[in-house]
């Protein structure tokens, strides 16, 4: 039996509850079951027929969708995607959001919405489809407190890198580094790991998939609740022990090697797997510039970016991880990269902290 994905949009906008059901109704696959134009409706409605998968918008009359997302989190947890404004504010909290829960976000412009809206259906689809295969066991251990265009032709990190099969022959330095890359769930995963990690480590470099405004306010919470620095990287930043830079949404991010140092180089570009910033971009990029010198870890996430690049890492002598099914709020990334044999180890979320400080000692 083909089960199809039922979903509810929550927005106080009859013009983004009207456009991005017609985007979702174009697949079979998808069944809306219903609209609201606040939480309050909503709640209602959903006791009859609970959505496999909840669209959200952030401000709402009578309550907002930050504080409807934890009553849904505490209630019955369930997949959320956060269509948010691209203003400052509305990315503020939906940090706070994708924090308490959400797995994905739809931006959304003041101007032009409905063209917007309707450019992007294919990329609401995918979100859609991804949230559903949340894995709501993992999602709850992660959200527990601890201390756009049109579909573009898939192309690969041959846009923005050559292929070379250099870095395996790469020289050793005292210098080593940890490439991460994840997307669905990934901005839990990512506290989860960076959260339990000493001031002083190996330096980091992070891809997750993001729109651009959000990577900023990201870089910025994790900071405030990590010991070791965290900022959203800029071009010719160094790749440093005790700093995690966080690739910017809409630009990609490749290590470089300058001497014995390592420094990142963030640039425009074509979407490579459908994403600006892309693994498989940072990940081949590492496995030229740094080789055995760098360990390679990819999470949870839906599609197969980073997967090839986790194989040419491998290939270049690099220490590589994929997150085991279990812990993975959408286990997709990984499990690609574990079918094309590049993961050295496929590990649990809980053991790559150690995993990383190990390998840094």
């Amino acid at each position: 039996m083909n089960h199809k994905t039922k979903v509810m949009i929550v927005d106080d906008s009859a013009l983004v509850r009207q456009t991005v059901m017609q985007a979702l109704s174009r697949d079979p696959s998808i069944e809306v079951i219903g609209t609201a134009q606040d939480p309050v409706f909503a709640h209602a409605k959903m006791q009859t027929n609970w959505p496999d998968v909840l669209i959200l918008d952030i401000e709402m009359p009578r309550m907002d969708g930050l504080t409807f997302l934890k009553k849904i989190m505490a209630e019955r947890p369930t997949p959320v995607i956060i269509c948010s404004s691209l203003a400052e504010r509305g990315a503020q909290v939906t940090m706070e959001a994708l924090a308490v829960g959400a797995v994905n976000i739809i931006t959304k412009p003041k101007i032009g919405l409905k063209s917007f809206l309707q450019d992007s259906a294919n990329d609401i689809l995918t979100a859609v489809k991804a949230a559903a295969h949340t894995n709501l066991g993992a999602l709850r251990q992660l959200t527990t407190p601890i201390t756009r265009g049109p579909v573009r032709a898939k192309i690969s990190a041959d846009a923005m890198l050559p292929s070379s099969h250099c870095g395996g022959k790469m020289y050793g330095t005292t210098d080593k580094l940890v490439a991460i890359g994840t997307s669905t769930g990934g901005t839990q995963a990512l506290e989860a790991v960076l959260t339990r990690l000493p001031a002083v480590c190996t330096g980091i470099v992070v891809v997750q998939h993001m729109p651009e405004k959000f990577t900023a306010m990201f870089a910025a919470r994790l900071n405030s609740l990590c010991q070791l620095e965290v900022k959203e990287a800029r071009d010719g930043d160094r790749v440093r022990p005790g700093l995690a830079l966080i690739a910017p949404g809409g630009k990609h991010m490749l290590v470089k090697r300058s001497g014995a140092q390592y420094y990142v180089e963030v640039k425009d570009g074509p979407l490579v797997n459908r994403h600006k910033p892309s693994v498989d971009v940072l990940f081949r990029s590492v496995a030229q510039a740094a080789g055995r010198n760098a360990m390679g870890i990819i999470m949870t996430g839906m599609g197969d970016d980073g997967a090839r690049g986790l194989k040419e890492m491998s290939e270049s002598g690099a220490s590589t991880i994929a997150e085991d099914e279990s812990t993975c709020v959408v286990f997709g990334m990984p499990k690609e990269a574990i079918k094309l044999g590049g993961a050295g180890r496929v590990l649990p979320l809980d053991r790559i902290p150690q995993e990383i400080i190990v390998y840094g000692s």
